[in-house]
């Protein structure tokens, strides 16, 4: 690598770190993430969309992520480009089971798109002087699902990996199309969320990545889903009557993907411009959707298990927390999931409103969404809720998008839920800066 890029390196991590987040969440994402083998990092695919309409947006951050180390696997699709093409030559599409019927004289055209695509990514990124492999086709080994019906659209049978590992090896981006091949030579159309979903179950990695330029699931107000918990929201969500057709498929689809990989895997959907934002901070940017695990509410100290309980918090604050806690505190509920790496303490406070003792999670789960979902319980079950925190405390972040209003006193930061009367934010505001500390002065 040559100095100037380096120096553009360092800019680029320099600016992600101004604009995004700090540089202790970035840096752990970075170690963590690197620590993985190359296949194991991300598969991110991107549907022909985002080819069309923010390829600038997204080879910036693919190059990004190399320029730190990190080589994402890409599988992308070219149904828009696809439509047109065939509009062009008088061709009406047709699909089946959302599946493109792709009769012999539509598989030249698919062809011919699909290998455009591919190279005008794989050239986009080559211009920025990130190294890419074009994979058109040799990975999804496939069978015909219906000549009569569907003509030559196939279903995945195996992944080879070798052509991807070859790329990865020598620090290139794999940039794959989802065309297959038969045992007997024949390329297929094969659909590129399956392309991806079969890949994925092969690789085992630890983030997918689907593009849109939605940049997540919508909820019912039309803004976007932040975190699902499936464990604790799957069946509520496929029972909504807000959630369309389209989505109710996509979860469920991405529910089915969880389950056949490892428990540290989640799916990610956000837009390109957004990707490095997901991938390395706390917040976010998009939906993520993690299998999860359950939230377990307790109302007595005796119910649940103090040591790991205090191993939690110890943690999550880098100081113990007093030796009496427990004693001295009187529980009202207390949040915690089920593994012990994220929890929510409540305890009384002023006019029947519960104060917000402790907001524990551990480094390794807070990009899991695991923090989240306890949250996500503890507003299910609590509309009024105070707390402070720590005035450059990087989580005050999250507490600002949660909350209905805080406001800085002496160090402190007071944030309130369903608190609306401006004397009783006041006397919120006076007990929680008034509590004394709990937690050892660090040494």
């Amino acid at each position: 690598m040559n100095d100037s890029h380096e120096i553009q390196t360092r800019q680029t991590i320099v600016r992600l770190l101004s604009n995004m987040g700090g540089a202790k969440e970035i840096s752990q994402y970075l170690k963590r993430f690197s620590q993985l083998d190359d296949q194991r990092f991300a598969v991110v695919k991107v549907g022909g969309a985002v080819l069309r309409d923010d390829i600038d947006a997204l080879t910036s951050s693919l190059s990004f992520l190399q320029d730190v180390g990190l080589t994402p696997i890409v599988v992308h699709g070219a149904g828009p480009q696809l439509d047109e093409a065939l509009a062009a030559e008088g061709i009406t599409k047709e699909t089946i089971n959302g599946l493109r019927v792709t009769p012999p004289n539509v598989l030249r055209i698919v062809r011919q798109v699909m290998q455009a695509q591919n190279l005008r990514l794989v050239e986009a990124l080559q211009t920025m002087d990130t190294r890419a492999t074009s994979i058109v086709s040799g990975v999804f080994e496939a069978e015909l699902i219906d000549m009569d019906s569907l003509g030559m659209v196939g279903e995945v049978t195996s992944v080879a990996t070798s052509s991807i590992e070859a790329a990865l090896n020598a620090g290139s981006i794999p940039v794959i199309a989802s065309l297959g091949i038969t045992e007997g030579g024949q390329i297929v159309n094969i659909n590129a969320d399956v392309a991806t979903n079969e890949l994925v179950k092969q690789i085992q990695p630890y983030k997918v990545v689907f593009l849109t330029s939605t940049g997540g699931l919508l909820d019912t107000d039309g803004d976007v889903i932040d975190s699902i918990n499936l464990t604790t929201e799957y069946e509520d969500l496929m029972q909504a009557d807000w959630i369309n057709g389209g989505m109710r498929l996509k979860i469920q689809q991405i529910h089915d993907l969880l389950l056949e990989l490892p428990a540290s895997t989640s799916v990610s959907i956000t837009r390109p411009d957004e990707l490095a934002k997901e991938l390395f901070t706390h917040t976010g940017s998009g939906t993520l959707v993690r299998r999860g695990e359950r939230v377990l509410r307790f109302t007595s100290w005796d119910e649940l298990d103090r040591d790991r309980l205090r191993g939690l918090i110890d943690s999550a604050f880098g100081r113990r927390l007093n030796a009496d806690y427990f004693e001295q505190t009187k529980l009202v509920e207390a949040f915690v999931s089920e593994s012990y790496r994220a929890a929510v303490v409540l305890i009384e406070g002023v006019d029947g409103i519960l104060y917000l003792d402790k907001f524990a999670v551990l480094d390794d789960a807070q990009g899991e969404g695991l923090g989240r979902a306890v949250w996500n319980v503890v507003e299910e079950n609590h509309s009024r809720l105070y707390w402070r925190s720590r005035t450059g405390n990087p989580v005050n972040s999250f507490y600002s998008s949660v909350s209905d209003g805080n406001m800085s006193q002496e160090g402190w930061r007071v944030f309130w839920t369903g608190v609306n009367a401006f004397a009783q934010i006041e006397r919120c505001v006076v007990d929680a800066i008034s509590r004394p500390p709990n937690l050892e002065p660090p040494k």
